[in-house]
């Protein structure tokens, strides 16, 4: 049964091994994609604001609601901060995705080289118990 567990995980092992440059050019991709994304949210923004500032340059001041306050610029940088933070999360959520298995794996098949390390030594250690133990016989 170990041996069967044993296959399964190397298995797995090397074919997370044979995906992961295909998952980093994934996450590279998608880095990529949600810069674009951000930056066409800022132009977006951008030509919402340009209109009212040029207005307030031209010297049409026509009414008050047009002004850009403070109050909208901090909302927009609030929400800016909040994709950042879920960007920072979805690449820590990533990496724990591809990281995992590796460390399980390589856990699994380190503790069994370990217990055939220890089966080893505990073999010679009896074998020359039971040499000791024939020449104390013959004497």
């Amino acid at each position: 049964m170990k041996a069967k567990l044993l296959n399964v995980l190397t298995v797995c092992l090397v074919a997370l091994v044979v995906i992961s440059p295909g998952l980093v050019v994934l996450s590279l991709v998608w880095e990529k994609h949600t810069e674009f994304v951000r930056t066409q949210k800022f132009t977006n923004d951008f030509n919402k604001i340009s209109p009212v500032s040029s207005q307030l340059i031209g010297g049409n001041k026509s009414s008050t609601s047009q002004i850009v306050t403070p109050s909208s610029i901090n909302h927009n940088m609030n929400q800016l901060d909040t994709i950042a933070d879920s960007y920072k999360l979805a690449i820590i959520i990533q990496w724990f995705i591809i990281l995992i298995p590796i460390f399980v794996g390589l856990g699994i098949i380190i503790h069994d080289r370990y217990l055939l390390y220890r089966a080893a030594v505990l073999k010679e250690q009896v074998a020359m118990l039971e040499k000791l133990w024939r020449q104390s016989i013959e004497q």
